[in-house]
């Protein structure tokens, strides 16, 4: 839509609402806010009370969607970050219709559309599943990249005009993962990005100076942001501050809004409730709700209504969206007329298909790290599938990321053609941009780093499974063998913990998550495999940094897909099943050598996923881990990885305390992970 037109088509319709209805339109959420919580007794009015301003001024006059097509592309989309402020959000996706007034009445119950925390459904218009106070924003980041990455590389002009709104607390604002997303976005110049800052002052327990005296507007200033300071109540203050953000045409704008926590609410005495912590995380209750009830123009007997005045806005804002969608799709179609393959194209990628890769046609370097074949692949990925994003927190050249990166360039402020995101240290802020940037569709996301530092990230890997969003998480520098780098980088529990998610079922009853340690650099190539076709949940591939002896000839790598298979050169009817995921299955192999010596017989199995495993049919597990068999299991994790395999009558060699610094030959022998150990440990179980 040419600027001209829209500005005129906002004159014309959005400004006719008065301050009047529109603060008429404010009060009917919060209304529908506290009274949601009240009936469930419990929950967050006052957050949602003071935000309420804000949010019906974007929905009312600004953000553009399709009412009858979620979906669209290149629709602006809303990322709430603080989660407890759910009821806020349900109550003005009903003024839109996407939810029932019945449906509100339902907050926080079983099997109900309205959880406590908003999880995300975009035939709703929720965006994104919210609760960990940073993340949410976090999210919107990535977004944000996104859609300029999709600008860049279609040409469809409907990505240069969607605007990513933010919704961020005091809370927020605090967690430590607001310094990445800040430095971030002001870095790369996301002039797409919007965030209202619900600065009220007030927390759980406390009020916020009693743990905070800096100066945020500063801050963000510092990171290059556009920020604009308001009365976040105030409908036309809003109104001017979402102008002048979307005006602006080299900055991510932050807007502080000073709101009021609870606006609106009265005690029981009638007295104002308004900033005070009490109402951040409970009902008013009793007398206090019905006093709030009546303040705000509320039946206390019957407070689930939409007025008819805001009905009105609404029905007359849904009017506008049809003629600017509209326009949107008259404007894509051309482009699409004009692009044909680019049309193509971009609609495989918001399908959310698998891509095409010549797998077959990867080169693997025999012996190789498994973080160098890692490389490999995904040097081919970076040619072969132009829709995928990699990113790396500092570390492209050691994590080996830097196979996709020697494909492509990084993003920089004004130029997104490129296809590597390069987060700096910040690997959760990273780990969450690539959600974000999945959450936006018709991008594949992965991100990579060292495996300890999996620990950092492990809350936007938990939101990730949650969500379903197949991200991909490439851990390198598994296990001890990080060698003199020592303890503080050698991980040990971090598998256990990671292999967690492959035993947690999502609400669709899938494993949350696919994890990977791929056993040489062949393995490796079947493994990233299995990554890019998992489009239902994320994935993690956990990689070598010390070289890996190839398995046996003959060894059927497209076995690796189920989740555990036999190594090449086992025996029949084995004395001893012999079981380990990546680099330890080549210490297996030198072991079953020795004990061929003794004429013990031996059956390797590699076991990549267990999680794959165990949802195969029960006749091929037993196939390869027969009921009562002798099973043996080495693991440079802790023994605990193994246990689900070996069973307990098995025996398993692990390591049960932090490693070492040495290097990681040296560990390798005095931690018992050698040829030698595997052949005595096996005999004495024999």
């Amino acid at each position: 839509m040419p600027l001209a037109f829209y500005v005129a088509y906002k004159s014309k319709f959005s400004y006719m609402n008065s301050k009047q209805v529109m603060n008429h339109a404010a009060d009917n959420i919060r209304i529908l806010a506290a009274s949601m919580v009240e009936k469930a007794k419990s929950g967050h009015p006052g957050g949602a009370m003071g935000g309420a301003d804000f949010i019906n001024v974007l929905y009312a006059e600004y953000l553009q969607y399709d009412p009858q097509n979620p979906k669209w592309e290149g629709r602006d989309r809303f990322f709430l970050d603080p989660g407890h402020m759910s009821p806020m959000l349900y109550s003005q996706l009903a003024l839109i219709g996407k939810f029932t007034l019945d449906e509100l009445k339902q907050l926080r119950q079983w099997g109900s559309p309205t959880p406590g925390h908003p999880e995300v459904d975009v035939m709703r218009g929720i965006e994104n599943t919210s609760g960990p106070l940073g993340q949410g924003h976090v999210f919107a980041v990535g977004a944000a990249i996104a859609a300029k990455f999709l600008a860049a590389r279609t040409g469809n002009p409907t990505f240069n005009k969607e605007t990513i709104y933010a919704y961020i607390s005091d809370g927020g604002i605090q967690e430590e993962i607001s310094q990445g997303a800040g430095r971030i976005a002001g870095h790369l110049g996301l002039d797409n990005l919007i965030m209202f800052y619900d600065s009220n002052d007030i927390q759980l327990s406390t009020e916020t100076k009693d743990v905070i005296s800096e100066d945020t507007a500063m801050k963000y200033r510092a990171w290059g942001w556009n920020v604009i300071e308001i009365n976040g109540n105030d409908c036309e203050q809003i109104r001017t501050a979402l102008d002048a953000a979307k005006a602006e045409s080299k900055r991510p704008t932050l807007i502080i809004g000073k709101c009021i926590m609870g606006k609106g609410a009265r005690k029981d005495d009638n007295s104002s409730y308004e900033h005070n912590c009490k109402t951040h995380g409970a009902p008013l209750g009793g007398d206090a709700y019905k006093n709030t009830m009546l303040n705000l123009g509320a039946d206390p007997e019957n407070p689930f209504v939409i007025f008819d005045d805001v009905k009105e806005i609404y029905a007359k804002r849904e009017e506008e969206l049809k003629a600017i969608v509209a326009a949107r799709y008259e404007e894509e179609a051309a482009w699409a007329a004009a692009n044909p393959e680019k049309a193509a194209q971009q609609k495989e990628w918001f399908s959310g298909a698998a891509p095409k890769v010549d797998w077959a046609g990867i080169q693997q370097k025999a012996n190789d790290a498994t973080r160098n074949a890692s490389a490999a692949v995904l040097g081919a990925l970076a040619q072969q599938v132009p829709n995928m994003i990699c990113a790396s927190a500092d570390l492209s050249n050691s994590d080996k990321t830097d196979g996709f990166l020697k494909k492509t360039h990084a993003f920089v402020n004004g130029d997104f053609s490129g296809a590597f995101f390069q987060a700096g240290v910040a690997e959760l802020t990273m780990a969450c941009c690539c959600i974000g940037m999945a959450l936006h569709g018709g991008v594949i996301a992965a991100c990579g780093t060292f495996f300890v530092f999996s620990d950092y990230m492990k809350p936007a890997v938990r939101m990730a499974a949650l969500m379903q969003l197949p991200v991909k998480f490439i851990w390198t520098h598994d296990a001890f063998r990080v060698g003199e780098d020592g303890p503080t980088h050698e991980p040990v529990e971090q598998e256990a913990q990671i292999r967690l998610m492959e035993k947690l079922k999502n609400h669709h009853g899938k494993n949350s998550m696919l994890v990977l340690r791929p056993a040489d650099a062949e393995e490796t190539t079947v493994c990233w495999k299995l990554a890019m076709e998992n489009t239902d949940t994320p994935s993690a591939l956990i990689l070598s940094r010390q070289n890996i002896n190839m398995l046996p000839a003959g060894t059927d790598y497209s076995q690796a897909a189920k989740g555990a298979y036999i190594v090449a050169g086992s025996d029949e009817n084995p004395d001893v099943i012999m079981v380990a995921s990546g680099s330890e299955v080549s210490t297996l192999v030198a072991g079953a050598e020795l004990l061929h010596k003794d004429g013990v017989k031996t059956r390797i199995v590699s076991v990549p996923s267990e999680g794959l495993f165990r949802s195969q049919s029960k006749e091929y597990q037993e196939s390869i881990l027969p009921a009562g068999a002798k099973v043996f299991g080495l693991t440079a994790g802790l023994p605990v990885n193994l246990l689900g395999l070996v069973g307990a009558n098995g025996k398993i060699w692990g390591l049960e305390s932090f490693g070492f610094s040495a290097p990681y030959k040296v560990l390798d022998e005095k931690l018992g992970f050698t040829a030698e150990n595997v052949y005595n440990q096996v005999k004495e179980m024999l």
